[in-house]
């Protein structure tokens, strides 16, 4: 303090002469005005001279007044004089601590003319201006990109610094933001907060937690633009318009092929690479008569692999008690093997053990146990029904709103469902993708190829009570009739005849 007091001695005179230099009788300093020669220019150099005259010894900074010194010293110094009398934390400044001891009492006392929407602090409302002014005074001078706050521009610039000054004291692995490494610490500490209410599952980030709430609502708030389809996430949008805009932004470095995902981009660099992640293991593979391969047992000599078993509950583990693949730390390799059947095992590595039916992943693996157990949690308000998914339910509500959301271009038919708009776009365009391999006709739906199938395999799925079988069901619906004697064709070709027909066709006749 001795310097800063010799300096406030050095100064006194410019300081006394800047602060009570009078002003020409009966003139307010406003109303001077200055002559040719000397004028604002001379004034400002009075000024210049006792600009800023208390230095911190510190960091060099200047000030005005010799309280703003003082108050500044704290922030070398760490001294809290004031403390909160709520909850004990300490400020530097009175002002700080008003501002703190909003967030006990409630107060906002700035509010925004616009929205109504309040504040504790200005510099809060000022901030919060700028949504409705679209003010962005905050310019990176690398790439000219503006930013509404100066620490989003400060985050910013360390893309282009490549300054990450942000610690992990675990793994020493460094962030460029705080938030990215609180995130990251919850890598290690395993700590998952956010729990969802419906089925108790946590999470570690509250954006998890929202985007697995959509998995029990069903909600789909991102449509695509393009052909009005909904996705739960963002990221899938993205994804679905490169079917649109053609756009393959992951190339291969090895032969000059793009991909519109980073995952196709993985599979095809096994070409290159000549990478077999997933191995076949016949030993140990059990066929099942109703569904493809899977584990029914563990080896004997793998029974006490280290590492937790990672499969799902619903998969068959057998008597060793997990999937040979799956129990981090076992032979095949680690987490995520569950078949081990070649690139088959990626593309459906989730297994019913009902009935042996492979899924791509465990949302699907959920969906077709429902046919199983017969759960039907999604339920109609207009009529009861019950559906076992959400997508169905809502399909299902569009036969009481009479709602037809998907419309043909061609010939201005609406349709309740896409796949329904989809098969009836066929009769313009004259496509039949069902093709048989057996005799090359073709079929718009995949229904009319199953049917006809069955004249080259002979199969009759459809049984009567006395022995005979159909291989179509409406030849089932007719053959009953000659046993129940029913006739619900009424004759139309002459008006007076009342007479009922087994068959369609005899009417015309």
């Amino acid at each position: 303090m001795l310097e800063i007091d010799s300096v406030r001695k050095k100064n006194r005179k410019a300081s006394l002469f800047r602060k009570h230099k009078p002003s020409p009788k009966g003139k307010r300093s406003s109303d001077i005005k200055f002559g040719p020669k000397k004028g604002i220019a001379h004034n400002v150099s009075i000024r210049k001279e006792s600009v800023r005259p208390y230095i911190c010894k510190e960091c060099g900074m200047g000030f005005d007044y010799l309280s703003q010194v003082r108050i500044h010293m704290t922030t070398h110094t760490g001294e809290k004089p004031f403390p909160c009398k709520e909850c004990d934390t300490s400020f530097s400044r009175v002002s700080d601590l008003k501002t703190h001891m909003r967030t006990h009492t409630g107060e906002k006392p700035f509010c925004c003319k616009e929205c109504d929407t309040r504040f504790r602090q200005l510099s809060h409302l000022q901030t919060h201006m700028r949504t409705h002014t679209g003010e962005k005074p905050f310019t990176c001078k690398e790439c000219d990109k503006s930013f509404s706050e100066i620490s989003n521009l400060r985050t910013h610039m360390r893309t282009h610094t490549r300054e990450k000054p942000f610690t992990c004291k675990e793994c020493d692995k460094r962030f460029s933001q705080r938030s990215h490494l609180k995130m990251h610490m919850i890598t290690h500490t395993g700590e998952k907060s956010f729990t969802c209410k419906e089925c108790k599952k946590s999470f570690r980030q509250i954006s998890d937690l929202n985007r697995h709430k959509r998995t029990h609502t069903g909600e789909k708030p991102f449509f695509c633009k393009e052909c009005d389809k909904g996705f739960s996430q963002i990221s899938n949008l993205k994804k679905h318009m490169r079917t649109h805009t053609g756009e393959k932004p992951f190339p291969c470095k090895e032969c000059d092929k793009s991909f519109s995902t980073v995952f196709n981009l993985k599979k095809h660099m096994r070409t290159h690479t000549g990478e077999k992640p997933f191995f076949s293991w016949s030993g140990y593979i059990y066929n099942t008569p109703c569904g493809p391969p899977f584990f029914p047992w563990v080896p004997p000599s793998w029974a006490g692999a280290a590492g937790p078993c990672l499969a799902p509950p619903w998969t068959n583990r057998g008597p060793g008690g997990c999937l040979p693949g799956v129990r981090s730390g076992s032979p095949l390799g680690g987490p995520g093997l569950y078949l081990g059947l070649g690139t088959e095992a990626n593309k459906r590595p989730y297994i019913c053990k009902v009935c042996g039916k492979s899924v791509r992943c465990w949302s699907q693996l959920r969906y077709h146990m429902r046919t199983h157990t017969g759960e039907k949690p999604f339920s109609c308000n207009e009529c009861d029904k019950s559906f076992s998914q959400v997508s169905h339910l809502k399909t299902h509500i569009r036969t009481h709103t009479g709602e037809k959301p998907f419309s043909c271009k061609e010939c201005d038919s609406s349709f309740s469902q896409i796949s329904s708009l989809k098969r009836h776009m066929r009769t313009h365009t004259g496509e039949k993708p069902f093709s048989c391999e057996e005799c090359n006709r073709s079929f718009s739906e995949k229904y009319d190829l199953k049917k006809h199938m069955r004249t080259h395999t002979g199969e009759k799925p459809f049984s009567c009570e006395c022995g005979k079988r159909f291989s179509k069901n409406s030849t089932l619906k007719r053959h009953v009739r000659t046993h129940t004697g029913e006739k619900p064709f009424p004759c139309v070709m002459t008006p007076d005849c009342n007479r009922p027909l087994k068959l369609y066709t005899d009417s015309l006749a």
